[in-house]
C-alpha cells in the first residue's frame, strides 16, 4: 500500500492545479476559452494518465518530457499516453 502513496499524492496535486491554476481546466479558462495547451490531451491530463498507468517515477518522467515538448517550436496535436 505504501508504494501507491506517491502516485496518489501526485494525482491529487495535479487535480488541484487543474481546478485552480490551469488555463485549460480551471476558472482561468475564461481567458483562453479555446484552450491553451497545444496537445490533446492537455499536459496536466497527460501527466495524470501517465502516472496512473506507469507509476510515479516512469509516469512522472513521461509527464516532464511532455511538458518540455510543449513549446512554440512543436506543432502539438494528438499525443495519447502509450
Amino acid at each position: 500500500m505504501l508504494k501507491f502513496y506517491p502516485r496518489l499524492i501526485a494525482v491529487k496535486i495535479l487535480r488541484v492545479y487543474q481546478k485552480t491554476l490551469s488555463f485549460d481546466h480551471g476558472f482561468l479558462k475564461f481567458f483562453y476559452p479555446f484552450g491553451f495547451c497545444r496537445f490533446q490531451p492537455t499536459c496536466s491530463e497527460y501527466a495524470i494518465q501517465a502516472i496512473e498507468k506507469y507509476g510515479f517515477l516512469k509516469g512522472g518522467g513521461k509527464a516532464v518530457w511532455r511538458v518540455l515538448r510543449c513549446n512554440p517550436f512543436n506543432a502539438g496535436g494528438a499525443d495519447p499516453v502509450k
